[in-house]
This record gives C-alpha cells, structure tokens and sequence, in this order.
C-alpha cells in the first residue's frame, strides 16, 4: 500500500458535511504553507455562512450548499478529492477512495456522518430524507401524492410534517408525545395547535409550577387540518452526500397533489410492524382493513391501523458511518455505533480523528453537557478537532473549548424559534429536579429545570429573550431557591432582574 500512495498529506479530512468543512477550513487557515486534503463523495460541501454568536456558548448560523471549488479558491494548499472512501489503512497511514486511489496522510480527521436508519432496504416506496438528492426526490414525489405516512420523531420529521402542503400526512410516532427528542409533553401540547391553520390567537399568560397532559392511548389518533381540530378520531379518506442543512426545506415547494393546506394525522405510541405493495396486500389476512382507496403501498402499525399511501418517508435517525474506517484497524465503537473519541477527539488509532455525526464523546462530561447529533455540535466538533490536530502537530497544550461546558441549541420547528439549553428534558436527574412552566398559548413557553434549587436547564419556544439570562444562571449555578415561582413571573423583567 506504501508504494501505491499517489501524494501524501499533512492533513486529510474524510467528508464535506459542516464537520468536515468546518476542520479543513481551520486546517487550511492556520497551515497555509502545508498540504491538506478533503475527501467527498459529492461534488458539493456544506458551508456554514451567517455565523452568529449569540451568547457564550448560544450560536446561530446558515448551512449552505456549495461547489467544492469555493473552498480550493479559498485556500491554494487545500485539494479536494472527489470520492467515497473504499477503506482505511491506519498502519500505513492512508486512505485508498472508490476510484482506486491512495493517499497518504500525516493527520487523520474522520467527520463522515451518519446515514439514515431505513424502515427497510431496498423498497422503492420506502424514502429517507438525509441529503439533497433524496430532498429533492422527495419533493418529486410528493408532487403527485395524495397521502404520505412519516414514521420518525425526530428533527426531520417534525419539520416535513409542518411544511407539507396538498397531501394528508399521517404521522406515526412511537412516543408519546410529538419532538421527544426534544420536548417534553408540555411542549407538544403547546406546539400541536400550529398542525392547524395559521391563525393567530392570543392569551393571557399563565403562569404554573406544576402541569399534568392528558397523554392519548396508544391506539388514539389526533387529526390537525385546516378547518379541524379533533381527537380519538380515525383519519380520513446508496452512496448519500452531506446531511441536510437545518433549513433544508426552504427554497423547495413541499406540496402534494390534493387542493388542502394541511392535514396531519398523529398516531402516538406505535411503530411499523409491516409494508405491504398494493399486489402483497390484496392477498393479506382478511383482517386488514385499510380505509377506502386503492394505494401503491400499504402500512400496518403496530397499533393495529392499516393505512394506504403513495409513499413512506423514513424519518427514524441516523447511525454513525463508520463502515469504511473499521476493517482492518483497531477502532472502538461506543454502543450508539460511533466511534469512540477522547477530550481531543482522538479515535484509538494513533493520528487518527473524529467529528460530527460519525463519533461518540466518550470523555468525561460536563454535568450540563450532553452529546446530540446536532447541526451546531457538528460545527463545534469539526473546529475543536482541526484545534486539537494543529496542537498536536505544533506540539502545544490544548484545553477542552468552553462549547462543551454547556448543552446549547438554537434551531425552529413549526415556525417557532427554539432554544434548548443544559438538561432541557432533566435527562439524568431522576426525581431530584422540579420544573417551572410558563405558557402563552401561540406566542412561548418557557420551562425552567432546577435541581438543588439551581438552574440546570431550559426549554425556550418562542421570541422569549431569555436565552442569555438562562444561559448565565446555568453556568453560575446561582441559588435560585428564594425566587421560588416568581422566577417567571411575567410581570417581572428577569432579564434586568439578573443583569
């Protein structure tokens, strides 16, 4: 393998998604006069434009698609690659692409992502959503669709229900709740009514320390259309590329062939048990009994519902791609498949990193720091391990960056700003933790955590403004115990309170 490396590498980067870019660009910069490499499967990469920092550890900021020529034009030492990677030689210290080409390298940054966690392989009614090439299929499809069912809970799937347009939607969740990812009940149950038409409505704000939702069964359905709002009710009649920006559904038209605006029916507390082609349907059990209609496929939930439909969209996450990087080489993998990097993403195999989707934090975290596959931790993994690449090479210490003190998130779902921020959901706490809520019905809601008598996280939907006040009283761990309920009281200005 030594004699067939057609250059060798100062730095070589695996990947055009905003881990990638992100390391190659902070490589590239810091390194003009040495040689670095992206390699990518397509023939575009994920810039992050628009950066903004919000607050200490708050960040927003723009994904776009653009050709991989902008980067080279960008930095002369750089050279893109055009190919997916067939395998990795870490004893030899290179990568040998689909096209049949090795490189070597000095430094490895492995930031190749996750794939989507597909229903079932090869179906043709069965579509992920993860890349621009299956949006864009998507978006075709759907044109022609009268009925569509998302399975899936996550960020994609709360998005694409909301912005669908001309096609029923039936949504199967296997949650209680929508956005358990991200929201607890009380959110959801806040968030629901936006499946209706947009219409504004307004509130007095009301205030509470403790809330109780009224969970559907497993087997109840709630059905959002445009000019109903009802429940317990039956509905009626490869080789991918980067992942998807968090606003990949602006600047497509997500609109089915139907005359509705939106009609989305939930089904709670169910998965798929099987999929069916109209052919294989029609000599099922007699005892699956689909709604009238004749469909190009079939789903049967494990709740019991059969329902008919153009297509299904498979929104159920993603795994880490590792595949590539394994055989051969002696990497460990964390039990959610990534593979496992320490506090200076190094992977197990000397000169070899990992960012993004594709590894698992294994170092020892931060009480309010949790690791989700998320758009910004992708940009602050990618940029902290082109750090820790540069320190290595310069032979200088490097801390842990501050990023990973705090779990911080600003995204929009259902055309509400969103910010997440430490133990939103109190994950790992147990009962040792009390909740503080405050509602407007379709203006916020603002759930505060507290543990001790201290803010440990926060959930913000809505043009709140109290990202920076939370985010401060999070990291300063402040006794909060004598403020008691008056903490949200909306006839107080908090932020000027804690200023």
């Amino acid at each position: 393998m030594e004699s067939k490396k057609e250059k060798i590498f100062k730095f070589v980067v695996v990947g055009g998604g905003i881990a990638g870019v992100t390391c190659v660009e902070q490589l590239s910069s810091q390194f003009p006069s040495e040689d670095v490499a992206l390699i990518t499967a397509g023939p575009h990469i994920k810039a992050v434009t628009n950066y903004k920092q919000v607050s200490r550890t708050l960040e927003e900021f723009d994904v776009e698609e653009k050709p991989s020529s902008v980067l080279e034009e960008k930095f002369p030492n750089l050279t893109v690659i055009h190919s997916a990677v067939k395998s990795l030689h870490t004893h030899s210290h290179c990568v040998e692409t689909a096209d049949g080409r090795v490189f070597g390298y000095k430094k490895l940054c492995i930031c190749s992502g996750g794939r989507p966690k597909l229903l079932t392989q090869e179906n043709p009614h069965v579509l992920g959503i993860r890349d621009t090439d299956s949006a864009q299929e998507f978006q075709k499809r759907l044109s022609k669709a009268r009925r569509i069912v998302v399975v899936g809970n996550g960020g994609i799937a709360l998005e694409l229900v909301y912005e669908v347009k001309g096609c029923e939607v039936i949504w199967a969740v296997k949650d209680k709740a929508i956005g358990n990812t991200f929201f607890d009940a009380g959110a959801a149950q806040f968030l629901v009514p936006s499946l209706e038409a947009d219409r504004a409505e307004s509130a007095a704000p009301c205030k509470r320390t403790r809330y109780t939702t009224e969970e559907p069964a497993p087997d109840a359905a709630q059905t959002f259309s445009a000019d109903e709002y009802s429940r317990g009710q039956k509905p009626g009649t490869v080789e991918s590329g980067s992942a998807l920006g968090p606003d990949w559904h602006r600047g497509i038209e997500l609109q089915g062939a139907e005359k509705v605006t939106r009609r989305v029916s939930v089904e709670y507390q169910c998965e798929v048990d099987q999929i069916f082609t109209s052919g294989e349907f029609l000599l099922s059990k007699p005892t699956l009994k689909p709604d009238t209609g004749s469909w190009p496929v079939y789903v049967l939930l494990t709740n019991g519902k059969t329902f008919g439909c153009d297509f299904v969209v498979s929104a159920t996450g993603v795994v880490p791609n590792t595949e590539p990087f394994l055989h051969g080489n002696n990497f460990s993998l964390a039990t959610d498949g990534g593979l496992q990097v320490d506090d200076h993403m190094m992977a197990l195999e000397p000169d070899v990193y990992a960012a993004g989707d594709v590894c698992t934090a294994c170092w020892d975290h931060s009480p309010l720091w949790q690791q989700m596959r998320l758009w910004t931790q992708a940009r602050q993994m990618g940029w902290y391990a082109g750090r820790c690449m540069a320190a290595d090479v310069l032979s200088e210490p490097i801390e842990l960056d501050f990023c990973f003190e705090l779990f911080s998130h600003v995204t929009k779902f259902f055309n509400y700003k969103v910010v997440l921020l430490g133990k939103f959901n109190a994950q790992g706490l147990g009962s040792n933790h009390e909740l503080l809520v405050r509602c407007t019905k379709g203006q916020e809601y603002i759930k505060v955590v507290l543990s001790g008598g201290r803010m440990v996280g926060a959930v913000l939907i809505g043009e709140t403004d109290l990202e920076e006040t939370f985010e401060n009283l999070i990291l300063n761990q402040m006794d909060l115990t004598a403020y008691g309920e008056e903490l949200l009281n909306p006839n107080i200005d908090i932020e000027d309170y804690f200023d």
